[in-house]
């Protein structure tokens, strides 16, 4: 039986929201649903207006996954640089929902593409960040063989977040995947060994241990439902957390 999260609210200056392009793709098989992305921005909105600096890194998962096609011969590089690609897509998309809702954004890119987006430097997007502005990552890490979960966890500790949240299609980490398995069980907090010994499919190891080593939290929870962003942060609903052992 699903018990739902009652845990003191946190107090977050900071964070990163982690936006899997799965969750963009609405109810539909894949492309980008645009009441979606409207949901996604409005929950970022209101999370932004309680004073809260929030920063996003983007899947590219609903438009063209590397790994898949490089499963059907393609070269494995060309087909994560083709990922990276579908990443700046969605992170275009974000940005136009944002800003029609008032919000001052910054699109930051790995791969360098002067026309649309900026370059990622650090100390920059931590002054954007500090400026009230929405930054939005694009592009992975800007290396093949890397996932985004990757990229949101390294670009979560250089912005020196206090927490990662990772937005999916699920309100957590299951045992198995629950659309498939009925019997498939919800986790409510998860220390990252466990994580990896049971090799639940929430992040890569990569990310996992990356958050690992530098005591970055990591928060899973369902981004479909509107206000889901903000509930979660407020301790709320259902969510998976990610931490050290006690």
């Amino acid at each position: 039986m699903m018990t739902e999260n009652r845990e003191q609210s946190p107090s977050y200056k900071r964070v990163l929201l982690k936006v899997s392009g799965e969750a963009l793709m609405g109810d539909g098989p894949s492309g980008v649903d645009p009441v979606m992305v409207d949901t996604v921005a409005a929950d970022i909105a209101d999370v932004v207006a309680s004073g809260v600096e929030v920063c996003l890194v983007v899947g590219g998962g609903n438009i063209f996954r590397g790994l898949a096609a490089a499963a059907k011969g393609m070269d494995r590089a060309q087909g994560d640089y083709a990922g990276m690609l579908a990443t700046v897509i969605n992170a275009l998309m974000l940005q136009n929902a944002l800003e029609r809702r008032g919000m001052e954004t910054r699109v930051m890119t790995a791969i360098q593409m002067a026309a649309i987006a900026e370059p990622y430097i650090r100390r920059r997007a931590v002054r954007h960040m500090e400026k009230g502005r929405v930054v939005i990552f694009a592009a992975g890490t800007g290396n093949p063989f890397f996932t985004t979960d990757t990229a949101a966890a390294l670009r979560a500790n250089e912005m020196e977040c206090d927490a990662l949240f990772k937005g999916t299609q699920v309100d957590g980490v299951y045992s198995a995947d629950p659309r498939r398995n009925p019997d498939a069980q919800r986790y409510d907090r998860l220390t990252y060994l466990e994580v990896l010994a049971r090799d639940l499919n929430v992040m890569d190891a990569a990310a996992i241990s990356l958050a690992r080593e530098n005591k970055l939290p990591i928060v899973v929870f369902n981004m479909h439902a509107p206000g889901s962003f903000g509930a979660v942060m407020r301790g709320e609903g259902l969510f998976t957390k990610i931490i050290e052992a006690d």
